[in-house]
């Protein structure tokens, strides 16, 4: 019986950020360059004192061997939307907590919380636990993480199941995030530069003052949004880092109790 032949490099096939992170477009279809895990290495390092295991540095560094030894990159290289569009590691402060947002060329690789403890005015020192993490608060993440994503329909749709499970009633407050939502998302739809749109960050801002009331983060809620989310988005799927991620994300450090 004759046996398969290995692949010589030249053959191997790269390993792209489509192939790790769930990205899309231009940068999906991209290896992943030794630079561009570098330049995320640099990031993590300046925001977070060292690189993060199995954090996205470490995977773009882990890749990026690959493919230079499969020879599909240089060690020198660098992807064309990393370097047009560069790296970022990026910290949102909620109470007890900061969330930490990394993408490449605009687009979320990786988004985790770390607990942090509260300042206790009264005696000076600190506090190891509190009241827990709101949908609003959420909502406000991922306009930090996601800001300069253009508003869509099943982001509307995610903001309004998070502004029903905060105030505990289907009734859309007029003025609100989810009717401003709405209509970001109808707006969009009439345009075709992306630069023209109504952007996330436009709209979850001041969301903690926009809800008329608000409620800790649980699973349950995450659960409803998400599913919000993904019955209206074409790929059934909820982006890293935007509204159903956030509302997870606060719903998973609550359940910890932090």
């Amino acid at each position: 019986m004759s046996q398969e032949q290995p692949r010589r490099p030249e053959e191997m096939e790269p390993v792209k950020y489509g192939d790790v992170f769930g990205v899309s477009g231009e940068l999906a279809d991209k290896p992943i360059a030794p630079q561009d895990a570098a330049m995320m290495q640099s990031a993590e390092t300046a925001v977070l004192g060292q690189t993060q295991k199995g954090g996205p540095a470490a995977a773009m560094q882990a890749a990026a061997k690959v493919n230079v030894r499969a020879g599909v990159v240089s060690p020198d290289d660098v992807s064309s939307p990393a370097g047009n569009q560069g790296v970022t590691v990026t910290e949102t402060d909620v109470p007890g907590s900061r969330i930490i947002t990394e993408s490449v060329a605009g687009q979320v690789v990786g988004q985790y919380v770390e607990a942090m403890p509260l300042p206790n005015e009264a005696g000076g020192g600190i506090i190891g636990a509190q009241a827990g993490i709101t949908i609003g608060q959420a909502l406000e993440a991922s306009a930090h993480a996601l800001g300069s994503k253009a508003v869509d329909r099943s982001d509307a749709a995610a903001i309004q199941a998070a502004e029903v499970r905060a105030t505990g009633t289907n009734v859309i407050t007029p003025g609100g995030v989810a009717a401003t939502a709405q209509s970001a998302a109808a707006y969009n739809e009439g345009l075709i530069r992306d630069q023209d749109k109504v952007k996330l960050g436009n709209v979850l801002a001041d969301a903690t003052q926009k809800l008329p009331a608000d409620k800790i983060a649980t699973r349950e809620d995450a659960e409803g949004v998400a599913s919000a989310q993904q019955r209206n988005n074409i790929n059934m799927s909820s982006p890293p880092g935007g509204v159903a991620a956030s509302v997870a994300a606060a719903a998973r450090l609550n359940e910890r109790g932090l």
